[in-house]
């Protein structure tokens, strides 16, 4: 009887879980996805209290999940410490698994942030506009970037 009872139980749960609606970063991934753009080109503009914001956005081009080519607009050198930090706003893919896992702060046991806030482009799914606040109670840790000029290329 026990036995029914779980088998029961699992099949209820997994119907469930199935009829439960897609999250809209479900919803946007899988339309990126669906879109299958291997090549492209796209500006982002990291924003917070940070020396380098006089130099965003970056363009940024990347051909299968790996990036090609990353410059400031302005045309000035990056400073290769902020290469790091960079690394994981460049491609849409890890801008995905950022707002996926909440920007766990890398080398941090702090966990992901606070307070995640996204906008979604409505063609391709990727993300438009994050914000990012990592401890919602602190001031000046806030993160925001604008994702802009997006090309899919050949």
């Amino acid at each position: 009887m026990r036995k029914i009872f779980f088998t029961l139980l699992a099949v209820i749960l997994a119907a469930c879980s199935a009829m439960q609606p897609k999250s809209d970063l479900q919803l946007a991934r899988e339309k990126w996805q669906d879109a299958a753009i291997s090549h492209y080109r796209f500006n982002v503009h990291i924003s917070c209290f940070c020396v380098f914001t006089e130099n965003m956005p970056l363009i940024v081009e990347v051909n299968d999940g790996e990036v090609v080519s990353m410059e400031y607009s302005t045309g000035n050198e990056i400073d290769p410490q902020l290469l790091e930090l960079f690394d994981r706003y460049v491609t849409i893919d890890r801008l995905f698994d950022g707002i996926e896992n909440g920007f766990e702060v890398a080398g941090s046991d702090q966990g992901p942030a606070d307070k995640v806030t996204v906008e979604y482009d409505a063609t391709y799914g990727f993300p438009t506009k994050i914000d990012i606040d990592f401890v919602e109670d602190a001031i000046d840790d806030e993160l925001y970037l604008a994702i802009s000029g997006f090309e899919a290329l050949p």
